[in-house]
């Protein structure tokens, strides 16, 4: 099988897809031994197949080895140039040609069997490969972390530190998804073993932010009376409650009652309750839609 599309009579969107796919696939694989995952996200087996992939990838990662992923729903022209008939299905792909079906090799000791065969016979120098390209393996990450799989996450993150250890990206998704799993001590364990360098990062700074606000996290019965005693005379309950609130989960709650705060007495406290909600945009993400949304209630109070 061959991926050529040079004499195709393609549309401005299929141009694309085959421009996405020479960037993610076929350029690495000059260099490197590229294992092509195609796969849905509403595919079970799929789902099952991913951290096997993702590990022997990250295990493989010094030998030559990198992972592309493909979703079928989203890059159906390029599916149907590989005749994807069924989910998962996966090649490894070598100077852009598939040199072997890995789709049968469904489990870690089998899917190393494969590989170590076709690295001993492809001309791959351990190390020659040129950096792998990390943004969709983070994005994978990030995407496991917003489903609510905080587990998975953590293993995508970890691994992508072991890919690049001075990804302050990987680290910060690894922190923030130890904090979704109630880990807090393991994740100020991470935050407390990085390289000065690392713990400046932007997004490291944003997983700390994460962590300190986690710590207020309240018991199930504590969250009712801090929210009861969250009167408007009584800022510091407010305060003390939207802490709680955004620890639980409660994002809405918690940034509702600091803005109620900030418009009745924006000095209070040399003022705490904006300096704790920046604090939760940045634990967020300062490019989410939520802190885009609450950022311009914010505006509204102060600017009128």
């Amino acid at each position: 099988m061959e991926f050529d599309v040079a004499s195709m009579g393609l549309n401005l969107e299929e141009q694309k897809a085959v421009d996405r796919f020479r960037k993610n696939v076929v350029e690495p694989s000059m260099n490197a031994l590229v294992i092509l995952d195609f796969w849905a996200e509403w595919c079970g087996p799929c789902k099952a197949l991913t951290p096997v992939l993702e590990k022997v990838a990250a295990d493989y990662s010094d030998k030559g080895v990198v992972l592309a992923k493909v979703n079928v729903d989203e890059e159906g022209f390029i599916a149907g140039q590989f005749q994807v008939r069924s989910i998962p299905t996966v090649y490894a792909i070598f100077q852009g040609q598939p040199v072997a079906d890995l789709t049968n090799a469904r489990s870690e000791s089998q899917l190393k069997g494969v590989l170590d065969q076709l690295l001993a016979k492809l001309p791959i120098k351990p190390g020659g490969a040129p950096a792998q390209d990390i943004a969709p393996l983070l994005a994978m990450g990030e995407d496991a972390l917003s489903g609510g799989d905080a587990e998975r996450a953590a293993s995508i993150f970890s691994q992508i530190a072991e890919i690049d250890p001075a990804s302050g990206a990987a680290y910060g998704g690894l922190v923030r998804a130890m904090v979704a799993l109630s880990e807090l001590t393991e994740a100020e364990g991470v935050l407390d073993a990085l390289p000065a360098e690392l713990a400046s990062d932007p997004e490291v700074t944003r997983a700390r932010a994460a962590l300190e606000l986690a710590k207020n996290r309240p018991a199930d019965n504590e969250l009712a009376a801090l929210h009861a005693a969250a009167t408007p005379d009584n800022p510091a309950g407010q305060l003390a409650y939207a802490e709680a609130a955004f620890a639980a989960g409660n994002r809405d709650g918690a940034a509702d009652t600091l803005l109620a705060m900030i418009a009745a007495d924006r000095e209070w406290q040399e003022g705490a309750a904006k300096a704790k909600l920046l604090q939760m945009f940045e634990a967020v993400g300062l490019e989410d839609p939520w802190v885009a949304a609450q950022r311009r209630r914010l505006s509204l109070i102060l600017f009128g």
